[in-house]
């Protein structure tokens, strides 16, 4: 146990899990038969789609072409499909002019045509097609808002399903009479199809009812327009049963789950006892990380509920409510509430990224933890606890060089966690 390099240690089970829920790796075993006699179009959005259409150009037997969108820097080299790069997780013009495109890519279809869609975290963003009367803006506002509110996911993707003309099942309609088959990597707790990037493909159960309310549970500031849209019933979504649904299918083929058990496999190939936590861990990140500390300070000090060494590892997606002015993801700030929590603690190092490279809006996956941390910041004058009041854990951990910089994995499934205990 002399041996293990606790950092290299925490670096090679994200590496794990990243490695194990790529497209290349989980989607062909999910791939249709190819249509008889109809077209192939392909189609879809999110962080890991254009990796998922590499994965279906070098496995698909027959002719095929489409579009799908992706975040800026999160491409793939692909020959007959065609990727676009827009923004997240705000939207952007290029979000628009791309969901447009993919709404009209499939009229006209017929029921001997396949439209294979491809899904994953941060679709939501990149398909934006404001709802009649809602202007990009608008929405760009609303979401800016429900980004720092510390709203759920699930949430944020009722209300984005009530103010679009494209989510919520409405591409599904759009393809209408060809038979759509989904295939999905999971970025969401508990691996609802119909929350993943809001759900363009499937029919949605939610109202336009609950999108008002949650707007109204976070004080977020509500335009006219938009108010006029969600209480007119003008923006509710095709419901579960809808017959236009019928010769659908949709596949989760990737989760935080697959993700965690990679890397609990690699925790005991190096000698390490892994206990995995959850892989649908919700909340305030910094609240989060308090919990995790408790638990791991009472492994160490007591061997309850697990015997050290061992590592903790879990998974989810975390939010933050922001309230300071500095920069990072919720993973950086979960990571500097665990400093704080732990206080030096000399048997303790931790992890926390993003399974997407992308922690936040920043340019790292997340940081690392060390008994050292909270010292070596006191000698470079930095106040863990104040840098948290104004959620600045990037600027902690990039002063403590610290920061984890994978660069875009093109897959998705959200927070990963591993506290090692010595």
């Amino acid at each position: 146990m002399t041996t293990l390099a606790p950092r290299q240690f925490l670096l090679d089970l994200y590496a794990s899990a990243v490695n194990a829920v790529s497209a290349a790796k989980c989607l062909p075993a999910f791939l249709p038969e190819p249509p008889a006699r109809g077209r192939t179009i392909i189609i879809g959005a999110g962080k890991g789609a254009a990796a998922m259409a590499k994965a279906v150009e070098d496995h698909w037997p027959g002719p095929l072409s489409g579009l799908v969108v992706t975040r800026y820097g999160h491409g793939a080299d692909c020959r007959r499909i065609e990727v676009v790069e827009a923004a997240h997780p705000v939207p952007d013009e290029a979000s628009r002019r791309a969901a447009g495109r993919i709404m009209e890519m499939v009229q006209g279809l017929s029921q001997d045509d396949l439209v294979l869609c491809l899904i994953s975290g941060g679709g939501s963003a990149l398909l934006a097609l404001p709802a009649d009367g809602i202007t990009l803006e608008q929405k760009q506002a609303i979401n800016k808002a429900l980004l720092r509110s510390g709203a759920a996911i699930s949430e944020m993707n009722c209300v984005r399903k009530h103010l679009s003309n494209i989510k919520g099942g409405r591409l599904a309609l759009a393809c209408a009479p060809a038979r759509v088959v989904t295939l999905m990597i999971s970025d969401v707790p508990g691996d609802d199809p119909g929350i993943i990037a809001s759900g363009p493909t499937l029919p949605d159960a939610s109202t336009s009812a609950q999108a008002l309310a949650i707007l109204h549970k976070y004080q977020i500031e509500v335009p006219s327009a938009i108010l006029t849209h969600l209480q007119s019933g003008a923006g509710e979504t095709p419901k579960p049963g809808d017959a236009r649904f019928a010769r659908n299918s949709q596949h989760v083929i990737a989760t935080a789950q697959e993700a965690l058990v990679a890397a609990a496999a690699s925790a005991r190939a190096a000698g390490i006892t892994p206990y995995i936590l959850s892989d649908g861990i919700e909340g305030e990140a910094r609240d989060v990380a308090i919990v995790h500390a408790a638990i791991a300070r009472q492994v160490a000090k007591h061997g309850q509920p697990f015997q050290k060494p061992c590592v903790l590892i879990s998974g989810g997606e975390t939010t933050v409510t922001v309230r300071g002015k500095g920069r990072g993801g919720r993973n950086a700030e979960f990571l500097l509430s665990l400093a704080v929590a732990l206080d030096g603690h000399p048997d303790i190092y931790a992890l926390a990224c993003d399974t997407d490279g992308i922690d936040g809006s920043e340019d790292n996956a997340g940081a690392l933890l060390a008994p050292d941390s909270i010292k070596h910041a006191e000698a470079l004058q930095l106040s863990a606890k104040l840098m948290l009041e104004n959620n600045d854990g990037y600027g902690f951990f990039s002063a403590l060089d610290d920061l984890v910089v994978s660069g875009p994995t093109r897959t998705n499934v959200n927070d990963f966690r591993a506290i090692l205990i010595l």
